[in-house]
């Protein structure tokens, strides 16, 4: 299944240090760029850093099986294996996570692994993952 790549532009309120993050912690590659945007490649999907200086996000959390899930968030789902290799190096690295990593709704329809973290400018991200990607969509 071949699924069309999407894009999401977001702001931060330093470029720099959205290049550090997305680029160096989370590694992934940056495309174009100019003075007030980075482009990154996200597993093949297309996000953008806009800088805004005076960004100041407000953080709001919804309960979800025991945790407070960071609202709004983006993320990717990713494969099992590469899920669990992306987690423990960013516990080898020492991020701090808003979320620790874990299996979620564990024994029910849609168990998953999940851990969210947040970047330098208060944006939420998740990466999750399926041992049975049949469960993505379950009711």
């Amino acid at each position: 299944m071949s699924i069309p790549p999407f894009h999401l532009a977001f702001p931060v309120h330093d470029l720099q240090k959205a290049r550090q993050f997305y680029g160096e912690v989370l590694g992934f590659p940056e495309g174009r760029s100019t003075a007030t945007w980075i482009d990154f490649n996200c597993y093949g999907h297309q996000i953008v850093a806009h800088l805004h200086p005076q960004l100041q996000l407000t953080k709001i959390h919804n309960p979800v099986d025991g945790d407070e899930v960071p609202v709004p968030h983006f993320g990717v789902v990713l494969e099992w294996q590469d899920w669990q290799a992306l987690a423990n190096r960013l516990q080898q690295a020492d991020i701090t996570f808003a979320i620790e990593p874990r299996i979620r709704f564990q024994g029910e329809v849609g168990e998953q692994g999940t851990f969210f973290l947040y970047d330098p400018s208060g944006n939420a991200l998740e990466f999750k993952s399926f041992q049975d990607m049949s469960q993505l969509f379950a009711t």
